[in-house]
């Protein structure tokens, strides 16, 4: 009998976060439930969930907090639950490291659906044995090889100078997570070219004239905020 993927859910209403264990535990999912940010952390830990439904007004640590805490330790899976709308707050959750996020109320259908996208997307990743996989990531059709510095599109090797390489690597290492123009600087060219985000988005452009369309993933724009590698 197959495992339950376990979802952990951190919302203070224990009516909402009750409603979502019900949906969930009928999808075959376990859950868990804690009611404050302070205990989502080690929940994290100790319940070792496949996703984390999060919701940002928590009293103490709030769930932008949590968020940071989460992403500092684990790559856990986190989508954001709020009843604001406001763009910023939904930008602030996706930058924080959020991979998707919902404004209440929401629709128990709708939650379910997200929860099960968010979780195929993280299952096309490769598990990681050892060293050399560490340096390597593949998709259906391409697949990044920093051990030996090779970048194959369909089987065919595409040449590419070592800052498009790197900064493909790192953006295919986290699928689905938005970053910045100015945190993509920072990683790939460091302090010298720090104000400079035109150099993100020449490279960016590079990359895409180099690699063209795949419907399985894509280097996505997100307006006002960066970019990210976005894996179906």
């Amino acid at each position: 009998m197959a495992q339950k993927q376990k979802i952990l859910i951190v919302d203070d209403d224990a009516n909402i976060a009750e409603l979502i264990a019900l949906y969930l535990e009928k999808e075959c999912f376990e859950t868990r439930i804690v009611g404050d940010g302070e205990s989502a952390v080690p929940a994290v830990r100790s319940f070792m969930p496949d996703l984390v439904l999060l919701d940002i007004m928590l009293p103490g640590m709030d769930g932008y907090q949590v968020c940071r805490e989460i992403r500092s330790k684990d790559s856990v899976p986190v989508i954001m639950l709020s009843a604001k709308g406001e763009v910023f707050d939904k930008v602030l959750g996706l930058e924080l490291g959020a991979d998707d996020y919902m404004e209440k109320p929401f629709d128990s259908k709708e939650l379910v659906a997200r929860v099960k996208a968010v979780l195929r997307r993280y299952q096309t990743v490769p598990e990681k044995k050892n060293e050399e996989a560490e340096r390597r990531v593949a998709y259906p059709g391409l697949e990044i090889n920093m051990t030996n510095y090779a970048v194959l599109r369909d089987g065919v090797q595409i040449d590419m100078p070592p800052k498009e390489m790197e900064l493909l690597y790192f953006l295919a290492s986290s699928p689905n997570h938005v970053f910045s123009r100015e945190q993509l600087l920072d990683q790939i060219w460091g302090y010298e070219y720090a104000g400079d985000t035109r150099t993100v988005d020449v490279h960016i452009k590079r990359l895409r004239e180099k690699l063209g369309d795949h419907e399985g993933w894509r280097l996505a724009t997100i307006w006002g905020v960066g970019y990210k590698f976005e894996a179906n």
